[in-house]
């Protein structure tokens, strides 16, 4: 639905509470003072007996796989704000709040969209993802640390199958990985829904408690820790002006294993330790 279609009008009540700013989540986990404190290299000597046991590597996608710098989550997010104009037919910082809401109320705007409105789910992720990839490198030193990790390698991302053979593709490191699990998989529930997760781990015969979980976003490792997966926070080498603080924080909580500014170097430690043991 575009521009062209005829424009969804919400109540003036709904419209007040949202125009002009974005409504928070409160947030569940304790974070360190500074987000961006820089994170020092994890030992050998930790991560040998950590993740001796893991032979699933489970990676998200999105400002996980490639860095911040790249700017390219900030292109889907302005795509984003940009469908939901031309859908209702409003403007920029009505879209945004707009936006921010139902991300906030269920997860994805795409789920939003979907139970209220009940949009092409096909046709908003292909507008969303429609970006310019020339900003990403690739990436040869966390390619060849994928591939050395031992056993299965796989993608679960809440963005398109599409999205995502297109930036692992750029990336050059689409052919290390078996599957890539997308949101029309997970039937379009997101993470950090339970059923997402049980959904993928059924698709594709995971055992989670030989897994590793990989992600950017600390609300999306409660589920992965609580069935038994070693959990690994990616974090931005240095503050993003393009996300929400509390999405780029250092969390300290019980369902974060590890943290890391530099996932290759990470990689590189876990490989490391498992060739010495």
């Amino acid at each position: 639905m575009h521009a062209g279609q005829a424009c969804v009008k919400l109540p003036t009540r709904q419209w007040s509470r949202l125009a002009g700013h974005a409504i928070k989540m409160p947030r569940a986990q304790r974070t360190i003072a500074d987000p961006m404190t820089q994170l020092s290299p994890p030992s050998s000597v930790a991560l040998g007996p950590a993740f001796a046991h893991v032979g699933n590597w489970i990676f998200d996608l999105d400002n996980t796989l490639y860095p911040s710098h790249s700017q390219l989550w900030p292109q889907v997010d302005a795509r984003i704000t940009l469908f939901l104009q031309e859908m209702f037919g409003i403007d920029g910082l009505s879209a945004r709040a707009l936006q921010k809401y139902y991300y906030q109320r269920y997860g994805t705007t795409l789920k939003g969209l979907m139970d209220e409105h009940a949009i092409d789910a096909h046709a908003f992720l292909d507008f969303a993802h429609e970006i310019d990839l020339s900003l990403l490198d690739p990436n040869p030193r966390l390619g060849k640390a994928i591939e050395a990790l031992p056993g299965r390698k796989l993608i679960l991302t809440n963005g398109s199958r599409r999205h995502a053979e297109n930036v692992a593709g750029k990336l050059g490191i689409i052919g290390h990985f078996e599957e890539i699990f997308d949101i029309v998989a997970a039937d379009f529930v997101p993470k950090p829904e339970a059923r997402t997760y049980d959904r993928f781990l059924e698709k594709h015969g995971v055992d989670p408690k030989a897994s590793a979980m990989f992600e950017d976003l600390a609300k999306n490792l409660v589920v992965p820790s609580a069935l038994g997966m070693k959990t690994v926070l990616v974090l931005p080498h240095d503050h993003d002006p393009f996300r929400e603080a509390d999405e780029q924080a250092a969390v300290q909580a019980p369902y974060i294993d590890f943290s890391t500014t530099d996932l290759a170097s990470f990689l590189e430690a876990i490989i490391q330790a498992r060739a010495t043991e």
